[in-house]
């Protein structure tokens, strides 16, 4: 069974097209006109071993904000299309990143139920733009958006860092990989991973 999903989405604000494979070998073409939120979509693609293409155009410049959320949104979209109906899949999902002086955790339940909780970022870091073009605030609204499109729980921690490029990219690489595990095929389980017989 394909799991493939395609969404495009048109505002006044942004342009966005983007397919995934979750079956895929980390195949990606992403262009967002944000350099460092490509470089992050990038290693989500790449580390959640997902086939991803992301086009975006958008009012970069006026703030990266727009583009970069509305992405995301499109993103969970597409994760939940590919998704299906989650039958033969392990659920739950976790990870652990360390990047030199950083140690980020996400754990996944692709329950149907969006929530997210996002703790630990240094909070002197809120006013920092990481490359002069993504402000660190929006690793928050990326995941928030994400979480609540694709209807997954997502716990996002931080456990240390002093680089911002470093605690970004942690966090990125570790939801990559807690999405993995948790859309991976569980060769011991059939059907809809609930006892209620519906995520």
């Amino acid at each position: 069974m394909s799991r493939v999903g395609k969404v495009d989405r048109t505002t006044s604000e942004s342009s966005i097209s983007v397919q995934l494979d979750l079956d895929g070998t980390g195949q990606v073409e992403i262009d967002t006109g944000v350099p460092f939120y490509d470089h992050m979509l990038t290693a989500f693609g790449v580390h959640g071993s997902l086939d991803l293409k992301v086009q975006a155009t958008g009012d970069v410049h006026i703030d990266a904000h727009h583009t970069v959320e509305d992405t995301a949104i499109v993103l969970g979209q597409a994760l939940r299309q590919a998704l299906g109906d989650k039958s033969g899949i392990r659920r739950f999902g976790d990870a652990w990143i360390p990047m030199d002086e950083t140690l980020a955790h996400a754990a996944i339940d692709v329950s149907g139920r969006p929530y997210c909780v996002h703790l630990g970022e240094p909070e002197q870091f809120n006013s920092f733009t990481i490359g002069g073009n993504y402000p660190f605030v929006l690793t928050r609204h990326v995941f928030d958006s994400l979480s609540f499109h694709a209807q997954i729980a997502l716990h996002v921690r931080v456990l240390h860092g002093r680089d911002p490029h470093h605690i970004a990219e942690a966090e990125y690489k570790a939801v990559a990989r807690a999405l993995r595990a948790a859309t991976e095929p569980d060769p011991r389980a059939g059907g809809i991973p609930s006892t209620k017989g519906v995520l």
